[in-house]
């Protein structure tokens, strides 16, 4: 038997974000990974110029996730 979902109980995680490379200006798309935790810090080359980029993900109460980079 199948259990039935309420509306809007549902709970959608963010699987991707961008952020913009400090040094190019390039919007950049990342995956997500939310079992990495609430808040997660991360440096990533930028693939068009190759400058680091400080990432910072914070996921909100309904799964959302707010993606912020600073040139590193």
């Amino acid at each position: 038997m199948k259990k039935k979902r309420k509306r809007g109980s549902e709970r959608r995680v963010a699987d991707e974000a961008c952020y913009v490379c400090g040094s190019c200006g390039e919007e950049i798309v990342v995956p997500l990974d939310p079992s990495a935790g609430e808040h997660q810090s991360y440096v990533e080359d930028c693939p068009v110029c190759c400058a680091p980029n400080e990432i910072h993900v914070d996921y909100e109460a309904d799964g959302s996730a707010r993606v912020t980079a600073r040139s590193e």
